[in-house]
């Protein structure tokens, strides 16, 4: 009887231990699935009011929705909105973020996580005739990755409330993010958390960076001690005051919840040969390092949730 309870006791072990490590595990073929759309030819690099950003909404927002757990906080879970185009000075009616929320276990604070879609679109052809920026790491790349993490808290329903915002008009001044703190269901005050991710699938050092901590260093105490992951170094830097373009602290959407005293943390690889040209497409991208990578980002979502909780 004695030996049957300590047999048993170690296969529950066992079978606990097997659990959690499933439980923090994402679908990479699903991930590099997601890239590969967002950043194919049919979708014109997503520049924002285009047939091909109308593409990736649709594909987003089918994803997004079709999540357990999931709650519109805007009409069918898209936040519209306006805003002028700096270079033609127009206006420009029907951009659209795309936002779905996760409500905490144990608290009514949040955290959110946004990656903007969309790309420069076509422009002058490159020498060997393409035209096509396809944008798959700036930022295919974050929005594949949002996709999955959404995915797996709908399963797995984290601590804090979470909001996921897939945001457009990143690459004309941060303007799906100044639209959402604009007009956020909530007081902002309420948000523990900005977590934005903004190019993640290639880096010859297998680096990617937390750009943030040096403002908020107790958020460094907590994703120091994460587990590391093989194939991803997670460094910290890049967000010195003063340093000019070494400092991403506006570099992305999360810069315009720095600008409201939001606290923040970007994700990002350091620029690459290919930034911001035809040649950014899935065929340059590194599969493993990626998958790697958002295994990290999630390791330090569950740190995050986790420990933030235990400071309120």
């Amino acid at each position: 009887m004695h030996i049957l309870s300590r047999k048993l006791g170690t296969i529950i072990l066992v079978l606990a231990s097997f659990t959690g490590l499933n439980a923090q595990e994402i679908d990479g073929s699903k991930l590099l699935g997601h890239l590969e759309y967002l950043s194919s030819d049919a979708l014109e690099g997503r520049r924002p009011l285009s047939k091909g950003s109308t593409l990736a909404q649709k594909y987003i927002l089918k994803e997004l929705a079709s999540l357990d757990l999931v709650k519109p906080l805007y009409p069918d879970f898209i936040q519209n909105f306006s805003f002028e185009d700096r270079r033609t000075k127009k206006m420009l009616v029907g951009a659209a973020n795309i936002v779905v929320f996760i409500p905490g276990q144990s608290s009514k604070k949040l955290i959110v996580i946004t990656a903007h879609y969309d790309h420069v679109g076509m422009g002058k052809p490159s020498s060997a005739g393409d035209s096509i920026y396809n944008g798959a790491d700036d930022n295919a790349s974050g929005t594949a990755a949002l996709l999955v993490l959404a995915e797996y808290f709908s399963k797995n329903r984290p601590k804090h409330g979470m909001l996921f915002a897939a945001l457009d008009a990143e690459e004309m001044g941060l303007q799906g993010a100044r639209a959402l703190v604009k007009d956020f269901p909530y007081p902002l005050e309420q948000i523990l958390l900005n977590v934005n991710m903004d190019m993640l699938s290639r880096s010859e050092a297998k680096e990617v960076y937390v750009s943030g901590t040096s403002y908020y260093p107790h958020f460094k105490t907590i994703l120091e001690k994460i587990p590391s992951e093989t194939g991803s170094t997670l460094r910290f830097g890049h967000d010195i005051p003063g340093t000019g373009a070494d400092d991403w602290t506006r570099s992305s959407d999360h810069g315009a919840f720095f600008e409201k005293k939001v606290p923040n943390l970007y994700f990002g690889v350091e620029d690459h040969v290919d930034y911001h040209r035809p040649s950014d497409s899935f065929a340059g991208i590194h599969p493993e390092f990626y998958k790697a990578t958002v295994k990290l980002i999630l390791k330090s979502l569950l740190a995050l949730d986790k420990n933030l909780l235990e400071k309120q």
